[in-house]
């Protein structure tokens, strides 16, 4: 254990749980995450490997207990395995309770089994749809076969798996009982997630498509005994169990001013900005501390400075959200 003073925010909340994205680049589109055509950034603008490294190192020495790897699709990072490998000491030490990541599936037939030799226990998948023409056309370049393989061998790795499936209304709005069955036979853990009124759709679809999650938990009630849990992760999913099934399913209202009180977690983008709070747009810049000094006291100070300025809660405003892409695709792939 550290025995550096933990970082806790001016509302006497211990930072415990850090998401970290090691891309924008992703090997889909999905039509309320991205363009087709994207623009990415210059790769001297990302952090290296080896600089998350030393990132995420400094957090779970100042108190950190779990990491959840992000993208864009985390995967697609080249050699970005050695990452992985490289928490594995923090696991073995005993700082870092879990090391999870979030993903499309698309790469987890190559990188389950390593993943699982590196300590992953766990993975979250985004799977909006199990009908293969419409997994095409939500996703512009993926295939559900590919991403099915990717899931069976995460299960063949050990690995723990949670369906995260972003609520689509007149996409995928049939499909809610079948996925929570599906979910259910193969074992699966599911969260629905309210998509963002933000991203690369225009303001049309964007409405056309906002299926407000109140709505599809009554209609799961119509289907289904549920019952509500206390289960809380001090993020923002909402969970019931099916009487039925046993399943626990989580609902994530990401516009829902629901869970700031206890809210423990922070997020880094790829080039290294801290942000404070999931629905606010101050950030700290801890790229340049790390590139300015290999004296990681500069870098803790930094992050020490940034936790100090971490918000009691957020209020979302559409018309401000400037960063809607990124924030879209983080919150889309938000998960306990």
């Amino acid at each position: 254990m550290s025995t550096k003073a933990p970082l806790v925010d001016p509302f006497a909340r211990a930072i415990q749980y850090l998401r970290v994205s090691v891309t924008d680049r992703c090997d889909f589109r999905c039509t309320y995450c991205m363009a087709e055509h994207m623009t990415f950034l210059p790769k001297k603008d990302l952090l290296s490997l080896e600089e998350l490294d030393r990132l995420c190192t400094a957090f779970i020495g100042l108190g950190v207990e779990k990491l959840r790897i992000t993208g864009g699709e985390p995967l697609v990072r080249k050699g970005i395995l050695t990452f992985f490998q490289g928490m594995r000491r923090h696991l073995d030490s005993g700082a870092l309770k879990e090391l999870t990541l979030t993903t499309n599936g698309s790469q987890l037939a190559k990188f389950a089994a390593p993943l699982a030799e590196a300590g992953v226990r766990r993975v979250n998948v985004s799977l909006d749809t199990l009908d293969d023409a419409k997994f095409a056309t939500i996703t512009r370049w993926g295939r559900l076969s590919q991403v099915l393989a990717g899931i069976d061998a995460a299960r063949a790795a050990g690995l723990a798996i949670k369906i995260n499936v972003v609520a689509l209304k007149g996409f995928n709005e049939d499909e809610l009982v079948p996925i929570t069955e599906w979910c259910a036979r193969e074992g699966h853990d599911l969260t629905f997630i309210e998509v963002m009124p933000m991203g690369e759709m225009s303001e049309e679809a964007r409405l056309d498509q906002y299926w407000p999650l109140r709505d599809l938990r009554a209609r799961l009630a119509e289907v289904f005994t549920l019952t509500d849990l206390p289960d809380r992760t001090g993020g923002p999913a909402r969970y019931v169990r099916i009487e039925e099934t046993g399943q626990r399913i989580g609902f994530i209202t990401p516009l829902t001013h629901n869970f700031c009180e206890s809210c423990n977690r922070v997020r880094v983008t790829c080039t290294g900005e801290l942000f404070m709070c999931l629905g606010q747009e101050d950030m700290a810049d801890l790229r340049a501390p790390l590139r300015a000094s290999d004296d990681d006291r500069v870098l803790e100070q930094a992050i020490r400075a940034a936790i100090s300025r971490k918000p009691k809660g957020h209020d979302f405003d559409y018309s401000r959200q400037r960063v809607a892409g990124q924030m879209s695709r983080h919150m889309s792939h938000t998960g306990g």
